[in-house]
C-alpha cells in the first residue's frame, strides 16, 4: 500500500485533499492522470451499462434531495455505525470493528446487543483503544453517518423547508433514481423490466476512514437500479451477476483468479438476496467488496410513496396487472476500482543491470496515457518530425510529447504512468520515415513506418 500511495502522489494520480493545511482525514484529490484513468474506468462501465443496451437509460440526480428522502429511505433513522470513545486520547472507533478482534461478529446487531459484549471485555480489562491502547473506553453508541449541511434560506414555494428540516448531501445515489423514477417512466418510453444508471458523489461521514481511496468519506458511484416484476426479479438477477463478472475481467483486464462472487449471508432489512463482487487486494492483503448486487424488493418506492402521496405504481396494459415494481441493484465503487486497477497493474521487475524497474500494466485501452512521443536529442529536426507525431496522434488518442532528460529517465516515467507505447524519433527518422516502438509490457522495440504508428496504436489497444 505505501508503495501504491507512494506512486500515485509522485506520478499525479492522487493527492491528500488541502495538502498545504495538513490534509482532510480520507479526502483526496485526482491529479491529471488519476482523473483520466477513472474517466476511463467510467466510461467503459457507461459504455457496457448504457451504450450497448436498449434496456437502460442514464440519469444525473441532484446531490441534494428534499430532506424527506432520507427519511422515507430510512437513512436518518438506522443509517449508523456503532461509535466507541477513548476516554483518554478522544480517538474514535468502530465498535464492530473492534469487537470481530476478539472473534465476535455483530454485523447487524441493535447496539444494545453490542454494548453487552462491550462491556464484559471491558470489565475483563480485554477492551483497548486502537491508538493510545489504555482500556478509558466509553459504551457503544449509534453514530448517523449521513453528512448535514446548511443549505441556505429557503425562499418560495419550491424551497420551502421548515427549519428544523436537515439537509443532507446524499448518503447514496441511487435515492435520486428512485425520486426520478415517475418522471422516467412518463417521459422516455420504457416500461420494466428496464434501469436507470448514473454515475456521481455521495458523502458518509465515516467514523473510521482509512486504506487511502478505498474507504473516503467523498466517494464516487456507478450505479444501476433494475425496476422489474417480482416474477421477473430472478432471472434478471442471475443474469446480471454473471453481466457484471464477465465485466471485470473483459472490460477492465482484472484476472479471473482475483475475483469472486461471496453472497450475503446476513442482508438488510429490505433486502432479498445480496452478492458482492470482491477483488482480492495485494495492498490490503485480503479479498474486498467492490461492487454490491442486491435485490431490494419493492422496498423503495414503496417508501417514497407513502411519504410523499405520490402514487407510483406502473400499470402492465398487456398483461392488464398494476403493481409497485421491484428493484434490482448493482452498486460499484468507481473509487475502489481505481485502487484495484492500480493494485492490479502494480509491479516491480528487477533488470539486467541490476536496477528495479516500477511498471504499472494498466489494459492499454483503460490506461491514462496511450502513447509517449520522444526526440533522441534536442535537435531542431528531431523535434520538428515528433511534435508533427504528436499533432497527428492527439486527435485519435490522449498522448504525451516529452523532451526533457534522457531516452532511459524518459522510458521510467512512462512506466510508472502506465503508457502502453513510446514512440521515439531519431536520426533514422529522417533518412527512411520510421520511427522505434517499444512496449510497456516486453520493452521490446521495433522500427514501423511513421505513417502506421496511429493503426499500430489502436490494433494494440482494441485487441489487449
Amino acid at each position: 500500500m505505501e508503495e501504491i500511495v507512494a506512486l500515485a502522489k509522485r506520478r499525479g494520480f492522487i493527492y491528500p485533499s488541502s495538502e498545504i493545511y495538513g490534509g482532510l482525514a480520507a479526502v483526496y484529490d485526482y491529479g491529471h492522470y488519476g482523473i483520466l484513468l477513472k474517466n476511463n474506468i467510467q466510461e467503459a462501465w457507461w459504455k457496457d451499462m448504457v451504450l450497448t443496451r436498449r434496456d437502460v437509460v442514464g440519469l444525473d440526480s441532484s446531490i441534494f434531495t428534499h430532506p424527506t428522502t432520507w427519511k422515507a429511505s430510512g437513512h436518518v433513522d438506522s443509517f449508523s455505525d456503532p461509535l466507541i470513545d477513548c476516554k483518554d486520547c478522544n480517538y474514535r472507533m468502530r465498535a464492530d470493528h473492534l469487537l470481530e478482534k476478539h472473534g465476535y461478529d455483530v454485523d447487524r446487531w441493535e447496539i444494545e446487543k453490542i454494548n453487552e459484549i462491550v462491556r464484559e471485555l471491558r470489565s475483563k480489562g480485554k477492551l483497548v483503544c486502537e491508538h493510545c491502547g489504555k482500556k478509558n473506553l466509553t459504551d457503544a453508541r449509534d453514530f448517523n453517518l449521513l453528512v448535514k449541511t446548511n443549505f441556505g434560506s429557503p425562499v418560495g414555494k419550491l424551497a420551502d423547508l421548515t427549519d428544523d428540516q436537515v439537509v443532507y448531501p446524499r448518503g447514496e445515489t441511487c435515492q435520486g433514481i428512485y425520486l426520478d423514477y415517475k418522471n422516467i417512466i412518463d417521459s422516455m418510453r420504457v416500461r420494466p423490466p428496464f434501469g436507470v444508471a448514473q454515475v456521481g458523489k455521495a458523502f458518509r461521514n465515516e467514523i473510521v476512514a482509512k486504506q487511502f481511496i478505498f474507504r473516503t468519506r467523498e466517494f464516487e458511484q456507478m450505479e444501476m437500479q433494475y425496476f422489474l416484476h417480482p416474477d421477473d426479479m430472478d432471472d434478471a438477477f442471475e443474469m446480471w451477476k454473471k453481466e457484471r463478472f464477465t465485466w471485470y475481467v473483459q472490460s477492465l483486464g482484472i484476472p479471473e483468479e482475483k475475483i469472486r462472487l461471496k453472497k450475503h449471508e446476513k442482508l438488510a432489512h429490505y433486502a432479498k438476496a445480496a452478492f458482492d463482487i470482491e477483488y482480492n487486494f495485494g495492498c490490503l492483503g485480503k479479498f474486498a467488496e467492490v461492487e454490491g448486487i442486491h435485490q431490494r424488493g419493492d422496498w423503495d418506492l414503496s417508501r417514497h410513496a407513502s411519504y410523499s402521496g405520490v402514487n407510483l405504481e406502473y400499470f402492465d396494459q398487456v398483461n392488464n396487472r398494476r403493481y409497485i415494481p421491484h428493484i434490482m441493484e448493482t452498486s460499484v465503487g468507481l473509487n475502489r476500482l481505481v485502487l484495484m486497477v492500480l493494485d492490479d497493474a502494480f509491479s516491480q521487475e528487477k533488470l539486467d543491470n541490476g536496477k528495479l524497474r516500477t511498471v504499472l500494466k494498466i489494459k492499454p485501452s483503460l490506461a491514462p496515457i496511450k502513447a509517449a512521443i520522444f526526440p533522441l536529442q534536442k535537435d531542431e529536426k528531431l523535434q520538428r518530425v515528433a511534435e508533427e507525431l504528436y499533432h497527428t496522434m492527439k486527435s485519435c488518442f490522449t498522448v504525451e510529447f516529452d523532451d526533457a532528460g534522457n531516452i532511459g529517465k524518459m522510458y521510467r516515467r512512462q512506466d510508472e504512468i502506465g503508457t502502453p507505447y513510446c514512440i521515439t524519433v531519431d536520426y533514422q527518422t529522417i533518412e527512411d520515415k520510421t520511427v522505434t516502438v517499444r512496449n510497456r509490457d516486453t520493452m521490446k522495440q521495433e522500427r514501423i513506418a511513421l505513417s502506421k504508428v496511429n493503426e499500430v496504436v489502436r490494433e494494440y489497444i482494441i485487441s489487449s
